[in-house]
């Protein structure tokens, strides 16, 4: 990329090009914004935002414009891929950085929470693409801050996880907001508190949750609203990116350990509930992007580790690995009956 970034955000544009914009580059928190074009491998500078952000939040909207909000203030604005310029659009009510946004199937988009660098919020504010304007809207059970947000198949929107600044404590707790009332509820706690974590939903409609610090992963059923464990990934991962493949595996990408930034990848298969490691990236990075293109392949691009802040990109191209994957799926099997077979107290 042209600029180095971490905490910056990445949407893929209906042309199938991928969009980046703001966070921080070691020095500056920036408002420059640039495209990568798949189909050359290169960046290409486009309009800057009118204001500099990270920790901010970006959402395609059903027009296929880009909206960004907050990173620690109240202005939003909209990225025209048509024109290749940026127009402000209406304030949010409150301040906001490390927030959610969701687009609802009505067309609308929800941002839920965040802080002001003080306080954690629980509040939570719907924007009508057709007038610009932000309403507030109900306010969830918690402050939170660093969570996630997913959208179900029934429309709902689940929220986990993150911290409660106010009372400085990491949760474990989860809440549903049904856009049709504007109420949220609260539905089946996690089994583990988690913060920068990430959230996935499967082609079953279930989601998983994985890392926040941790190795260990869970799963939502969004028809009885009960989490459970499933397999454990093999590092522990915080500031990482998963992504849901065309095949349904989930690719989980770098993150941080509580001793160093990692530079490993790892699936996981619903279908088994098994974590195997795949191809490794060329650097390690935490707060970084990734995105799957339109031919299925995913772009990671920016984030840091330990030698400092990147401006690199690297495609992860999942054909590449079906046959090592198979291969260590049975493998896993294997072990796993063997284990059974000699130790009867293994589940």
């Amino acid at each position: 990329m042209h600029n180095r970034r971490i905490e910056h955000t990445a949407s893929l544009l209906e042309n199938g090009k991928v969009l980046v914009t703001g966070g921080f580059d070691g020095f500056d928190i920036v408002n420059s914004a640039e495209l990568y074009d798949p189909s050359t491998g290169n960046w290409t500078i486009t309009g800057s935002m009118k204001n500099t952000r990270y920790r901010y939040a970006a959402s395609i909207l059903g027009n296929g414009n880009v909206l960004v909000t907050g990173g620690y203030s109240t202005s939003t604005e909209l990225y025209h891929p048509s024109r290749g310029n940026w127009t402000t659009t209406g304030s949010m009510k409150d301040t906001r950085g490390f927030h959610t946004l969701s687009l609802l199937k009505n067309g609308k988009v929800l941002v839920t929470g965040g802080d002001d660098q003080a306080v954690s919020r629980s509040s939570a504010e719907l924007y009508d693409p057709s007038t610009g304007i932000w309403t507030t809207t109900g306010s969830m059970k918690d402050e939170r801050s660093g969570h996630t947000a997913s959208i179900l198949r029934n429309g709902k929107v689940l929220v986990t996880g993150g911290l409660d600044g106010r009372r400085g404590a990491y949760l474990n707790s989860a809440e549903l907001y049904n856009p049709s009332t504007g109420i949220w509820t609260t539905t089946g706690s996690m089994n583990e508190t988690r913060w920068f974590h990430t959230a996935s939903v499967l082609s079953n409609g279930n989601v998983l949750v994985t890392g926040g610090s941790s190795n260990t992963a869970e799963l939502y059923n969004q028809s009885t609203g009960i989490w459970t464990i499933t397999g454990r990934m093999k590092h522990a991962r915080a500031s990482h990116q998963a992504s849901v493949l065309r095949n349904g595996n989930v690719l989980v990408t770098g993150g941080g350990n509580d001793t160093t930034i990692i530079n490993s990848s790892e699936l996981y298969h619903p279908s088994t509930g098994i974590w195997t490691t795949t191809g490794s990236m060329k650097h390690a990075r935490a707060s970084h992007q990734a995105i799957i293109l339109k031919d299925g392949k995913v772009l990671v691009a920016g984030g840091y580790n330990d030698l400092g802040y990147l401006d690199s990109a690297e495609l992860y191209d999942p054909s590449t690995e079906t046959s090592t994957i198979i291969d260590k799926i049975n493998n896993a099997r294997n072990n796993r009956k063997v284990s059974v077979l000699t130790n009867r107290n293994v589940n």
